[in-house]
């Protein structure tokens, strides 16, 4: 059982995508869309440091949602101030993609902020039953204080991982760290009213990427 497992941890990891009990499917064309998309994110991603700002993805993605913060306080799509926002969907117990992208995105951030960019840093949790609104907060917080935590009932969740073409599978249960689950690993850029500019992998270095999201949100360095 261990091996299989693992293999398919790996595929999974490779495919960047999951697939989800109440998704499409087996020979449903709808399953070969997420895939679709993120191969694209890559390629818009790697090129995104050329790319005009304004350009529009070649698919349409991201939407309505409404959630919860850390505080309490309802959020959707938009920045209430108006900012961009670094967004990715995790969760705050994460040992594997999340261990590596979030503290990531931090350093994205603090690029950022040393030339005088604002960019809100965003996870919305694919584990809402550990990622409360009591508990999403502080893992977060020791990543980057100005890190927003969004939770909310799975139905809510169903329509934000809708929008933004995200699937995720609870794969096993960790005996020290609990249920483990893969998700969807790419990082999205949105202005301050929630429109997605662009689809980053969080393969490439903090560096490239605050230069590609300084594109959009800033003038050139």
């Amino acid at each position: 059982m261990v091996p299989a497992r693992s293999a398919r941890v790996a595929r999974n990891r490779r495919r960047g995508i999951l697939r989800s009990g109440a998704g499409p499917r087996r020979g449903d064309p709808r399953r070969a869309v997420p895939v679709i998309r993120l191969l694209a994110a890559c390629l818009i991603g790697l090129a995104g440091a050329a790319q005009a700002e304004g350009d529009a993805l070649p698919f349409a993605l991201g939407g309505d949602f409404s959630l919860t913060d850390q505080s309490g306080m309802a959020r959707t799509q938009a920045d209430p101030e108006g900012q961009p926002q670094l967004l990715f969907f995790g969760y705050a117990n994460c040992q594997e993609i999340c261990s590596a992208t979030l503290p990531l995105m931090a350093d994205v951030a603090d690029i950022l902020a040393g030339r005088d960019l604002d960019l809100r840093l965003v996870m919305i949790t694919v584990d809402p039953t550990r990622d409360t609104v009591a508990d999403i907060g502080p893992p977060l917080a020791r990543i980057h204080p100005g890190f927003i935590g969004l939770t909310g009932t799975e139905a809510d969740l169903q329509i934000a991982y809708d929008a933004f073409g995200v699937d995720r599978e609870e794969l096993f249960v960790d005996p020290e760290y609990g249920p483990v689950f893969a998700h969807g690993s790419m990082l999205y850029l949105l202005d301050g009213s929630g429109a997605v500019q662009t689809l980053l992998p969080p393969i490439l270095p903090a560096e490239q990427i605050a230069r590609i999201v300084q594109g959009y949100i800033g003038p050139a360095g």
